[in-house]
């Protein structure tokens, strides 16, 4: 049995033993250019991918291919229906990254709520140095308790989030499930509906697909209905949020501000309208919030175990 790890990087430091334990021959490559595809599968029973599409044209041929294994939960990089056909089963790794995330979401609330970036954007400045007290109050300070945090997307991330808000003594409401067209579904009467949940919440905070009725949920309309000390929180997908508006809105504090871990494209080779560092009250990260050390491995063993169910003849997580 042989396997191939297609893009490794950012997981090569990682422990594969229990991956290559399983194999006679594990072949790994820090990436994969969209034509060595189709040669670097060639003659491989077990392909794992994180972001290099596997399209049909590699699929049908590779002739001895058994098993396809994602680095990830979205699969959207394999041509699934054309997997389907083949009777190739595709396995992907689901919750491993849920306590990064969660910490990962409240380091941006508290850095929003404390001005953190802000202060220590002052003393590196040398502005305190020059202060006439010994503190240096000169950005605002909220407290967490008693506001209302809004989650859009309640499952294991939004829940995690949540329960952490309770911790700091803040109100939590759960926006009801956005639906097809762009409407919210009836599908609990203690979520809110998204129009009454926007004029609510204190802290909105993403945890939903990128699909076509959330793709440019957040728009200058929205940001204008939301309370103008509002922070929204993006680590799910970049296009949920429309860019060019929510830098629009800091500027002009329709909003008070936002983090975002995630963009529409990624990386920004090209730039992004949210890199403009002029833009107030805005944290980006790398897209590094599922990131921790612990939630890594946590791909490597699932990754061991979905190949190691297959070959017991009991596939488990496939798509």
């Amino acid at each position: 049995m042989r396997a191939v790890i297609l893009d490794l990087k950012g997981l090569e430091a990682l422990d594969l033993s229990a991956i290559e334990f399983l194999v006679d021959e594990l072949v790994c490559y820090d990436l994969t250019a969209e034509d060595e595809i189709a040669h670097r599968i060639d003659g491989f029973d077990i392909v794992i991918t994180n972001k290099t599409p596997l399209s049909r044209h590699h699929l049908e041929h590779s002739a001895q291919l058994k098993l396809i294994c994602v680095l990830a939960t979205g699969t959207n990089v394999v041509d699934k229906q054309a997997a389907c056909e083949l009777g190739i089963p595709v396995s992907n790794c689901v919750a491993y990254g849920v306590d990064s995330v969660v910490q990962h979401v409240w380091s941006l609330i508290l850095a929003l709520h404390t001005n953190l970036s802000s202060y220590t954007q002052d003393v590196a400045a040398g502005e305190w140095q020059r202060s006439e007290q010994f503190c240096f109050l000169t950005h605002p300070i909220i407290e967490l308790k008693g506001r209302t945090l809004g989650i859009i997307g309640y499952g294991h991330l939004g829940q995690g989030v949540a329960k952490i808000a309770e911790a700091f003594g803040m109100k939590v409401i759960v926006c009801q499930k956005i639906g097809d067209m762009g409407h919210t579904q009836k599908d609990d009467n203690s979520k809110r509906p998204f129009d009454q949940f926007i004029q609510q919440a204190d802290v909105i905070s993403l945890h939903c697909p990128l699909t076509e009725a959330t793709e440019n949920l957040f728009t200058t309309e929205i940001f204008e209905q939301m309370k103008p000390e509002a922070f929204i929180i993006n680590t799910a997908r970049g296009g949920i949020v429309n860019e060019a508006d929510l830098a629009d809105a800091l500027r002009r504090g329709i909003i008070a501000g936002a983090a975002c871990d995630v963009l529409t494209e990624e990386p920004p080779v090209k730039g992004n309208v949210l890199l403009d560092s002029t833009i107030p009250n805005l944290l980006i990260t790398p897209h590094t919030a599922w990131g921790s050390i612990e939630a890594r491995n946590r791909i490597i063993e699932q990754t061991a175990e979905n190949m190691r169910a297959f070959m017991s003849g009991t596939p488990i997580r496939t798509v």
